[in-house]
């Protein structure tokens, strides 16, 4: 049971981080960026190709795939979302724009890695540290360490950092932030540059944990707008609650059933909470949110 326990806190804290990642980029553009799944597969394959392919030491090859990463994520902003908000294009147009994307982007990473799995773990597999009866493997213990310093870092950056405290702002109201001064075109450029960088980290964790395929990202990405919804859109405490109501249920789902049921176990939460408490935990209004 312990094991469970062990599963379950490791899938909350990346839960966590990737619907962390995701909310930053929805708050202020209001829109599904599907797309941002890939951020977290060109994290993982980058990190393949500059310390497996390439043979650089791991210490500069996970700085430049998260740079990377993350300037594909802030492409997709410059060059294709912005120039459609300035048309005043609906949501439902930048979604589809963004699987759109989602979909050129996942079919280039199997055009150049191909479509079997890949590690970037080049050294011999060792057992995991014995705790509590529990096996927990170094790169677990570093991905917890990450993703409780991440998330931490960010509920203070959005509330005493300038550029965090303007992120809300657009996400309250875009059109009176450009009155006061605030340039949301900017603004949310930094949005997608954050938001990609926690993705980006959050792939590259997973890789090094259970390797990599070119589909791995969406799957994630799934996980972290459920928490993201059933938390309650904007509300930090209420993804806490989200995402460790989510793992624990398909954890011990299973445990109990079948590891096949994770991700139905996953629609069935996002299905109920939809129908029963639609604002989530926080019980905050979602007026403007568009799918």
């Amino acid at each position: 049971m312990m094991q469970i326990v062990v599963n379950i806190l490791l899938s909350f804290l990346l839960f966590i981080l990737i619907s962390q990642s995701f909310s930053m980029i929805y708050c202020p553009v209001r829109f599904f960026h599907i797309a941002h799944a890939v951020t977290l597969t060109f994290s993982a394959y980058f990190t393949y190709l500059f310390s497996v392919q390439l043979k650089f030491p791991i210490t500069i090859s996970i700085p430049l795939a998260i740079i990377c990463a993350t300037t594909v994520g802030m492409l997709s902003e410059i060059t294709l979302y912005k120039p459609l908000r300035k048309r005043n294009a609906s949501p439902m147009i930048l979604m589809i724009t963004s699987l759109g994307l989602y979909t050129v982007l996942q079919n280039v990473i199997s055009m150049l890695w191909g479509d079997d799995t890949k590690s970037v773990r080049t050294g011999e597999v060792k057992v995991g540290n014995e705790f509590l009866g529990a096996y927990i493997t170094d790169i677990q213990i570093i991905t917890i360490v990450v993703c409780l310093v991440l998330f931490v870092s960010c509920v203070f950056f959005m509330r005493y950092n300038r550029i965090g405290r303007n992120i809300r702002a657009v996400a309250s109201n875009p059109e009176l932030s450009n009155i006061v001064g605030i340039p949301s075109d900017r603004v949310i450029l930094w949005a997608f540059g954050i938001g990609s960088a926690l993705m980006a980290v959050a792939g590259i964790l997973i890789a090094f944990d259970t390797d990599m395929q070119p589909t791995m990202g969406f799957s994630w990405l799934l996980y972290g707008v459920v928490a993201m919804i059933i938390g309650g859109v904007g509300s930090n405490w209420g993804l806490v609650g989200g995402a460790l109501l989510l793992a624990t249920a398909q954890h011990l789902s299973a445990y109990y059933i079948g590891s096949q049921w994770m991700d139905a176990v996953a629609y069935i939460i996002l299905i109920l909470f939809l129908i029963a408490k639609p604002l989530g935990f926080s019980g905050k209004r979602l007026k403007k949110i568009e799918i």
